[in-house]
């Protein structure tokens, strides 16, 4: 199981995540079609060069923030979480654009043992998420249900 436990977690601790991701035109398109958001910004290129600062089509900011923390999924939380609990403070700095390729790390921010669960323990994560030229393009905090190391 390549996630790790509540307990062998620590505040402070920063996982540079190894996978990277360089978003396509059929990425975004179709994220932003099986959402039915009709949105101009992620459809209609002409629209985007006439009447927006970008020029060209944005990347559904829903599909950033779900490719962001699925990229930290495999160093923190597979097969050891029980639950997400939610995301708060998610921000979008920059935007992106089809053939950006995206780099993620993620911070433990908080540690608290769960009142009602034993077996678990509550973390809160930052996760970042920077374009090729460093630039941050999205951030949020996530906080989850992270089981502790079962006692054999």
């Amino acid at each position: 199981m390549p996630g790790v436990y509540f307990d062998e977690l620590k505040v402070g601790q920063v996982f540079q995540h190894p996978i990277r991701r360089t978003i396509t035109e059929s990425d975004n398109v179709w994220f932003t079609a099986i959402t039915h958001n009709p949105a101009y910004l992620h459809l209609d290129e002409q629209y985007c060069k006439d009447h927006t600062e970008f020029g060209q089509r944005i990347v559904n900011s829903a599909f950033t923030l779900g490719l962001m923390v699925g990229i930290s999924v495999n160093d923190t939380t597979h097969g050891t979480a029980v639950a997400n609990l939610g995301w708060d403070e998610v921000r979008f700095p920059q935007p992106l654009f089809h053939g950006d390729t995206i780099r993620v790390e993620s911070e433990v921010l908080e540690l608290r043992a769960s009142k009602s669960r034993p077996n678990a323990g509550i973390v809160t994560f930052l996760h970042r998420a920077f374009n090729q030229r460093g630039e941050l393009v999205a951030h949020c905090k996530r906080s989850g249900l992270q089981l502790k190391r079962p006692v054999d």
